[in-house]
């Protein structure tokens, strides 16, 4: 599951190395403290250093929230319940906040619309539905991505071991509130895979700390569901980072997201540089995912656009649209009235007809990427001419 966070960079990588940072952290910070709060090691350092490391991770991806509540149900639950009378977790609170305190101003400043976007994400408009299907997926994709054996031997682990016992508390506390908020949210509504990877962390240490300590010991048939776990998990990193292995057609290769683009970026550029002569030229597209591959493949990096066609807010929707920046073209650059533009749409469809409507006419090219003999995507350029301004709207939907 975390061996694609290794060669792609998401906002999953830095959030996964924050999470284990405030783990290791937390977990030195409580162990400084004597059984009664008066054991050596009782500066604040370790605390004022959870605290930056936990903003960061909320910076990250605001998913670290959930370490303020796997924190809270350990210390609640522990014999470290005493710290929970102390300042020391209530400063690295604060000193977390602070360090996320610049995203908190800027919605504040901007309708928090990240707020409402993260409720778009977890369908909270859509009110209280249930949905078995959404569950079943979603239970199913955990099993896939931490592998079956090591999935039921992790939960194995994690209830077999001695909870009263602070490392095993801190395991399990670390993980089922996670893992579980998950399980009754995809009853809800679709979650992506991806979402609980942290509570799978510590649940990981627990199977390697119980089958190491106690599940293997006389029993035959324990070790060798460990070495196949292990075998089957090894053998899955490999295929995730080469996928090329076992040859999968570009539809079942869910690495073929992230192929295609740098054809596209030399196509689309090479657009570009025949119209620089005759003036401006947009590039944009109706979907962020392409806007952003086009901004970065493109040569020279060019600014993209997203029009919004009735698709959720992003974060285009908070930069420049390119009816203000046509005018500050025109206003800035006297006699410059002629702006063009390249429209790039995924798959062979036809031009929107509000896009057709903002320029006097249009040309359509179709481009083909293949990927070892298979198609792997087409791509509708539209070559446009003379800007005249497009109708837009703000998305009504985060």
């Amino acid at each position: 599951m975390f061996t694609p966070f290794g060669v792609i960079f998401t906002i999953d990588s830095p959030f996964i190395f924050f999470w284990i940072l405030s783990l290791y952290i937390f977990w030195n910070a409580i162990n400084s403290e004597g059984s009664k709060g008066n054991g050596q090691g009782l500066n604040y350092t370790q605390w004022i250093l959870l605290g930056i490391s936990i903003g960061l991770g909320l910076l990250t991806k605001y998913t670290m929230a959930f370490f303020y509540l796997c924190a809270f149900l350990f210390l609640l639950f522990s014999e470290k319940k005493y710290l929970l009378k102390s300042l020391k977790p209530y400063t690295a609170l604060l000193i977390s906040l602070l360090v996320f305190s610049p995203v908190i101003i800027w919605n504040f400043q901007h309708d928090w619309v990240t707020v409402r976007h993260t409720a778009g994400q977890a369908h909270v408009p859509e009110g209280l539905t249930i949905s078995l299907k959404n569950f079943i997926e979603f239970l199913g994709s955990q099993i896939g991505i931490i592998t079956p054996i090591i999935f039921v031997m992790m939960f194995y682990a994690l209830f077999k071991l001695e909870t009263k016992g602070l490392q095993s508390g801190f395991l399990l506390y670390f993980s089922m509130p996670v893992i579980g908020f998950f399980l009754l949210k995809s009853v809800h509504g679709k979650v992506q895979p991806n979402w609980a990877m942290t509570g799978y962390i510590t649940g990981i240490i627990a199977f390697a700390k119980y089958f190491m300590e106690r599940g293997t010991k006389g029993k035959g048939q324990g070790r060798l569901l460990v070495i196949a776990g292990i075998t089957f998990a090894i053998l899955v990193t490999v295929i995730a980072h080469y996928p090329s292995i076992i040859k999968l057609p570009p539809k079942l290769d869910p690495s073929s997201r992230v192929r295609g683009w740098k054809e596209l970026g030399v196509e689309v550029g090479r657009i570009h540089d025949s119209m620089k002569n005759k003036g401006e030229v947009f590039i944009f597209s109706d979907r962020y995912q392409v806007s952003s591959e086009l901004a970065f493949y493109v040569k020279g990096h060019p600014r993209t656009y997203c029009i919004n066609l009735g698709r959720r807010m992003n974060q285009y929707d908070l930069w420049p649209d390119m009816n203000s920046d046509a005018a500050k073209i025109r206003q800035n650059k006297e006699g410059i009235n002629n702006i063009n533009a390249v429209f790039v749409r995924i798959d062979n469809v036809d031009m929107p007809t509000e896009v057709a409507e903002a320029f006097e006419k249009y040309d359509k090219r179709l481009l083909q990427v293949y990927d070892r003999g298979h198609l792997l995507r087409e791509y509708s350029i539209f070559i446009c001419y003379n800007f005249k301004g497009i109708k837009t709207a703000m998305p009504e939907r985060y």
